[in-house]
């Protein structure tokens, strides 16, 4: 008998069905991975578990023993703790206060004890190398570090359960390898952790088993060691998918056009320079990829060529045009595309429709409006095809678009964009929190865009994406440009270095830098 034990559970939202009689049951001490395509019901089974949604029917057992979830504080009773994609953190507050919160240790019964809640964090801190400050706001603090709160939150609560929801979505290869050392440890502790993900390598590297659901159904339950990750991808979507090799780029004649540049452009925030005389070029028919960890000028980079924030000093072109003071809606005029780095923050409106989110920016078009109204019938008709062609997952184009998954969202972003054909991609992120089919989509798509002759700026956190992709790359440390060259002249041990300041461009990459400003 497994030691927990989900069985039947099924789970539907209006006419769609999320789960469909579902069984589920990871053992104690393993790393579970839950692999499937977005909108495959694997977070819904997971918010089931921690009692963030109520299933329709089935059972949850533990040790034998039929439990009822019905919210997070019945799981949390249960020994389950769920790390979401997007952390639950309260920014004002310090590391230590974020952990114990609503279970904090009390003096006398009444006051908070702030200097037991500090020992506390350092022990549980030690015990398992989960590197934080207690002292530390949560505001100040990396992607990473975050991360590491998350995962001593559970602790602190003694869960014997963590879920992870895409866990390294936005860390880097070296924040990835830290990560797995940490899931390891808490594996040899007796504790199960179970990692929702789409990247396959990394559920072949650290997984013990892997559950595969697809539209709802599972699929199958096996020994990772046992599969493949070409067999567990056709698992997920049904087909054969075809692997994005890494191709090294190709060259970029130095007289095809410039599309997009930047000239010295340097941005302060609270007096704290974010960019510091940056200055690149992107050329027609070219992807240059922006490798760095977050935090490190990459959002502020993306305002700036899209026109939401003007830089302090410097300049940028579009087609050899200052367009330094443009707004975003006279840069998406002048062709320039923006897939967003936070679909909910700046690249969708959740209550919306998708058919509507499909024309956000562009709804002025006399494709989509005649004289100051909309044309409706319009809107649909193309909402209808673009949907079909990204392949967005939904019963309806009507639907609010927060009701997708994450996965959904991003291709109804990812589709408004490419759909208008534009002259400059500006890419931020275009795959996280995307199945495998999908960004194996994404991915032809933007190849073919930049054979066409479009000039491209890719920013992600996946350096297997950048070298996949990209024909350049740049590396921004600290507001910096620190390296450029051709994807060929980089590998992921060199590229983790210099995001993380432990090397320095060397001679030739810094006249490379020099000859392109």
């Amino acid at each position: 008998m497994a030691y927990l034990e989900m069985r039947g559970i099924t789970k539907t939202y209006g006419n769609v069905v999320a789960n469909d009689n579902v069984d589920f049951s990871p053992e104690r001490g393993e790393i579970h991975a839950l692999l499937g395509e977005n909108g495959a019901g694997k977070t819904t089974l997971m918010k089931i578990l921690y009692g963030m949604a109520r299933y329709d029917s089935g059972t949850i057992s533990i040790n034998g023993k039929s439990v009822a979830i019905f919210s997070p504080k019945d799981a949390i009773a249960q020994g389950i703790s769920m790390v979401h994609q997007h952390f639950m953190l309260v920014d004002p507050l310090t590391v230590a206060e974020n952990i114990v919160l609503g279970y904090e240790p009390r003096k006398k019964a009444l006051f908070y004890d702030a200097g037991t809640a500090a020992t506390m964090v350092r022990e549980l801190s030690s015990r398992f190398s989960l590197r934080v400050d207690p002292t530390a706001l949560v505001k100040n603090i990396t992607i990473g570090e975050k991360q590491r709160v998350e995962i001593i939150k559970a602790l602190y609560r003694k869960s014997d359960f963590i879920i992870l929801d895409e866990p390294t979505a936005v860390l880097t290869s070296l924040e990835v390898q830290e990560l797995f050392r940490v899931l390891e440890a808490l594996k040899a502790a007796g504790k199960t952790i179970i990692i929702i993900t789409h990247k396959l390598k990394e559920v072949m590297q650290i997984s013990d088993r892997v559950t595969v659901l697809c539209r709802g159904r599972l699929v199958c339950t096996r020994e990772t060691g046992g599969t493949s990750g070409d067999e567990l991808a056709e698992l997920m979507v049904g087909r054969k998918v075809s692997a994005m090799d890494r191709f090294y780029g190709r060259p970029v004649p130095d007289d095809e056009p410039v599309f997009l540049e930047l000239r010295g452009v340097s941005v302060e925030e609270r007096k704290r320079p974010r960019l510091r005389d940056v200055s690149l070029k992107v050329r027609r028919g070219e992807i240059l990829g922006i490798c760095g960890v977050e935090g490190n000028g990459q959002t502020e980079l993306l305002e700036t060529v899209t026109g939401l924030r003007q830089p302090d000093s410097g300049s940028l072109l579009v087609k050899g045009n200052d367009v330094t003071r443009s707004s975003p809606r006279a840069m998406l005029e002048m062709g320039v595309a923006h897939i967003s780095e936070d679909r909910s923050l700046r690249g969708l409106v959740g209550l919306f429709p998708i058919s509507s989110n499909l024309v956000l920016g562009y709804h002025r078009l006399t494709q989509f409006c005649r004289r100051g109204r909309l044309r409706w019938q319009a809107i649909s008709e193309y909402a209808e095809k673009t949907a079909a062609d990204f392949d967005v997952r939904t019963a309806s184009i009507y639907t609010p678009v927060k009701a997708l998954s994450g996965g959904n969202q991003q291709k109804v972003m990812i589709g408004r964009s490419l759909a208008q054909n534009p002259d400059i991609i500006i890419a931020a992120q275009p795959t996280r929190g995307v199945d495998i089919g999908a960004i194996e989509y994404i991915h032809r798509k933007l190849l073919e865009m930049r054979d066409a002759g479009k000039a491209i700026l890719l920013v992600s956190a996946e350096i297997d994406e950048l070298m996949s992709l990209s024909d350049t790359i740049a590396v921004l440390y600290e507001g910096r440009v620190v390296a450029r060259g051709p994807v060929r002249e980089f590998d992921e041990r060199r590229l983790g270095t210099l995001m993380t300041g432990l090397d320095q461009a060397p001679a030739a990459a810094s006249a490379a830098l020099k000859e392109d400003a």
